[in-house]
């Protein structure tokens, strides 16, 4: 197995750069899109458990669109093999002054391109 071949790990780091894009831009079809449709996906956000896409879906669909923008810092992706990849950042927003945000991403590579199977949003005091 081949960790971090270069193609596949610019595949990843475009497909989190749209996701970071989506996110802050607050583009929830392309939000939903880079989530695998599927009841296994999971994402634990920094004040709920969401398990399955449907659950994903309505809270996406009816989080508040302010706030959102966000500095990354200390991004990791590294990719197993041409298949399997994680990403995980920090994230400070200029609304949350002395808290830091962690996200953890687990992606795959579908048939339909890269997507999220899990994820895991929190936030700390600073350090």
């Amino acid at each position: 197995m081949v960790i971090d071949d270069p193609a596949v790990k610019a595949e990843v780091e475009a497909a989190f750069r749209a996701y970071e894009a989506a996110l802050t831009g607050n583009d929830v079809p392309v939000l939903e899109a880079l989530f695998h449709d599927d009841p296994r996906t999971i994402r634990y956000g920094a004040g709920e458990n969401l398990y399955g896409m449907d659950a994903i879906r309505a809270f996406r669909r009816t989080r508040a669109p302010i706030g959102l923008m966000r500095a990354l810092q200390d991004t990791v992706i590294t990719t197993y093999g041409r298949d399997l990849a994680t990403a995980m950042t920090l994230f400070t927003r200029d609304n949350a002054p002395g808290k830091v945000g962690r996200q953890s991403q687990t992606w795959v590579r579908f048939p339909e391109g890269w997507r999220v199977v899990a994820a895991h949003v929190s936030v700390i005091d600073a350090p």
